[in-house]
């Protein structure tokens, strides 16, 4: 059974401008969007064997991507550690006026 890794769909915001036109669509209908490979061949006017063997091309392509750049996982790191930042700054006592700036820039990265 072919199955959806959703870390494909967070791989596709970072890599997705990279992947061909065709590659792109097929995975936003395939995991945005939710379509059945049988819509979006349809969709696409091919088969679909080739809907399935474009998603899996295109989802082995952002993989070599994330192995190589690592953006999402950086990405996902500096997220988690604004999270603590942010607790940590309404935890302790911190003036306001630099709290608010802290979460403030904090609050942009995530």
């Amino acid at each position: 059974m072919f199955e959806k890794d959703l870390h494909v769909a967070f791989l596709l915001d970072f890599y997705g401008d990279v992947l061909t036109e065709r590659k792109r669509d097929a995975l936003d209908f395939y995991y945005n969007d939710d379509m059945s490979l049988s819509e979006i061949a349809e969709e696409m006017n091919i088969s679909r064997q080739g809907v399935r063997d474009i998603i899996k091309k295109a989802e082995e392509e952002l993989f070599f991507y994330e192995e190589k750049l690592g953006l999402a996982k950086k990405f996902r790191n500096a997220q988690s550690h604004a999270a603590k930042a942010l607790e940590i700054c309404e935890r302790e006592s911190v003036p306001d006026s630099v709290r608010d700036e802290i979460k403030r820039l904090l609050e942009s990265v995530t």
